[in-house]
């Protein structure tokens, strides 16, 4: 049986085996840009503070994939010269996806390297694979000592998922890792909030429609680290640094929505980073432009599995040139941020209720089935090397608050949820972030055809300057913010990032959306659903009070000090 051809996430439900689906646009263009030196994973880790029983996970896992038979798919084989990519429905795993990696202090590192550079292959199905690390002492899984000693001793487990990004996207596999929790655990499925997209606003004046669009200059690049350019060119692969921040404080609403959400603190946030970097590197400064994947579909067990998002470009300028030297000095001008956090909230809402096509219409048209594949590839890469100059400066997605329990029962429920996008030139860098009992877990992946591991660590702690920076934003008609804790920003290691003793904190009205676009519109409007979604570490209502992360607060975090992954 043939599917018709749709946007991946967006047809029917895939029958259970035995038929085929004609590539997305989504997923054709990305087979065809496929390169060894670049892989196109999607890496994505659950920290759990207690041991899981090998054989019950092992089984949730596989019901888990049943119950989404859309990711139980192989790329059918075909010469070029056929009109079609095409995936097959297989019912069921060709292997055994669950990979137990073992336990020790570099067993979380070498499950993350394998992650960054061995992409499950697309002609077996599943396209995904589940590595399995077990704590020794506690020392993978952040959090409280009392929490891990709740537990089990210490005792903990880090399940980490890695998918090949032509097949699926990070909401797609954090969703089946849901589905996981609840078949180890046997509890039911709960209530999913809903997202509600911002009715689209009035253009903004400038012509631009407060997205930026008509300002089409060339976007900045990120300046190379100091290596000599034959010893950049030879570099594969990807490096990583994760990250465990407090989540940013924001204004307070100004009517029904807020004047901006963590997701457009997150976007600039990148924004300075990569002027500060940029300019550290004596580049003049120029246009930013961040790419923002946005995702419109439901969360609940009915979610379409695929490349579900849409990807929309937000152009970081200031609307006055004259904030431009306010934003890029030694200390950002808060009122500068402050007028760049409401630019950038204006052009998202209204990127989010725009809808459109996932890649825009020449993708469409590169991947219409009127020539071979073959050909069809060629002029795919070719339009991709001519189109390298416009391409944007960064990739941001974040998943917002993670909307699932991630509860597995005698395991305990997820302390922290990491995941990476891929960071493939011309752009090389991309920063991705999800919010889970109160904390913001970012990662910073880059091309080692960009940036070198120490490069990379200093880029992160440009970025955690600059997240501090937008978090003391004043907002609009009000005294400016008292200062937020600045937290250390440190290398991920194999017992994961410190996490602060003191009470947690859940982020003010980030329910997420988007492997990209955190709604916090939609959070605004809907908090008593929102609060029916028990998410990672425990139910917190948002209007209870919140503990102060001033300097004054008692939050002590622990220094590390080792290699990027």
């Amino acid at each position: 049986m043939t599917v018709p051809r749709t946007d991946a996430g967006r047809g029917k439900p895939a029958p259970p085996g035995g038929g085929l689906i004609p590539f997305p646009a989504v997923d054709e263009v990305s087979r065809h840009c496929l390169s060894a030196d670049e892989p196109e994973s999607v890496h994505l880790e659950v920290h759990l503070p207690g041991r899981l029983d090998p054989a019950r996970l092992r089984d949730a896992f596989g019901q888990a994939l049943l119950a989404h038979p859309r990711v139980l798919v192989r790329e059918v084989p075909g010469r070029g010269h056929r009109r079609s990519y095409a995936w097959e429905l297989t019912g069921e795993p060709d292997g055994d996806p669950v990979d137990f990696a073992g336990r020790g202090p570099g067993a979380l590192a070498r499950a993350r390297a394998r992650a960054l550079a061995d992409c499950p292959p697309l002609t077996v199905s599943p396209p995904m694979r589940l590595d399995v690390v077990e704590a020794v002492g506690g020392t993978a899984v952040p959090g409280p000592p009392a929490e891990a000693g709740r537990a089990g001793g210490g005792a903990g487990t880090v399940l980490l998922l890695t998918a090949h990004h032509t097949a699926l996207d990070a909401p797609s596999a954090l969703r089946v890792l849901a589905t996981t929790a609840e078949r180890y655990s046997g509890t039911p499925a709960l209530p999913i909030p809903g997202r509600i997209r911002p009715d689209r606003p009035d253009p903004a004046p400038g012509g631009s429609g407060g997205t930026g669009r008509a300002l089409r200059t060339r976007p900045v690049r990120v300046a190379p680290d100091a290596r000599p350019a034959p010893v950049r060119a030879r570099a594969a692969g990807n490096g990583m640094l994760q990250a465990d921040l407090p989540v940013p404080r924001r204004a307070a609403p100004a009517g029904s929505v807020p004047p901006w959400t963590v997701n457009d603190q997150l976007l600039a946030a990148a924004a300075l980073t990569v002027g500060r970097w940029n300019a550290s590197r004596g580049r003049p400064p120029g246009p930013v432009r961040i790419t923002m994947p946005v995702d419109d579909r439901p969360r609940g067990t009915e979610m379409p599995m695929g490349n579900g998002t849409r990807l929309v470009e937000v152009a970081m300028t200031a609307e006055d040139p004259r904030d431009t030297d306010l934003l890029l000095g030694e200390r950002p001008d808060p009122a500068a941020v402050a007028r760049l956090l409401r630019t950038t909230a204006r052009r998202t809402r209204d990127l989010k209720a725009t809808r459109g096509s996932p890649w825009g219409a020449g993708a469409g048209l590169l991947t219409v089935p009127l020539l071979p594949v073959g050909i069809r590839g060629v002029l795919t890469r070719g339009a991709r090397r001519a189109a390298a100059p416009w391409t944007s400066t960064v990739l941001v997605t974040n998943l917002g608050r993670v909307p699932y329990g991630l509860d597995f029962g005698d395991g305990g429920r997820a302390t922290a949820v990491w995941f990476s996008a891929p960071a493939r030139m011309p752009r090389g860098l991309s920063v991705a972030a999800a919010s889970t009992g109160g904390r913001l877990h970012v990662t910073l992946r880059w091309s080692r055809a960009l940036l070198g591991d120490a490069a990379g660590a200093d880029l992160a702690g440009l970025f955690r300057e600059a997240l501090s920076a937008v978090s003391l934003a004043p907002p609009p008609h009000s005294a400016p913010a008292a200062p937020a804790l600045s937290p250390d920003l440190a290398p991920a290691r194999s017992d994961g990032p410190a996490r602060p003793d003191g009470p947690q904190t859940e982020p003010d009205a980030t329910a997420g959306a988007v492997d990209g676009a955190v709604d916090g519109e939609a959070d605004a409007r809907a908090p008593a659903a929102r609060d029916r979604a028990r998410s990672p570490g425990g139910p917190h209502h948002r209007d209870t009070p919140r503990p102060d992360t001033a300097p004054g607060a008692a939050h002590p975090t622990r220094d590390h000090r080792e290699r990027p992954s």
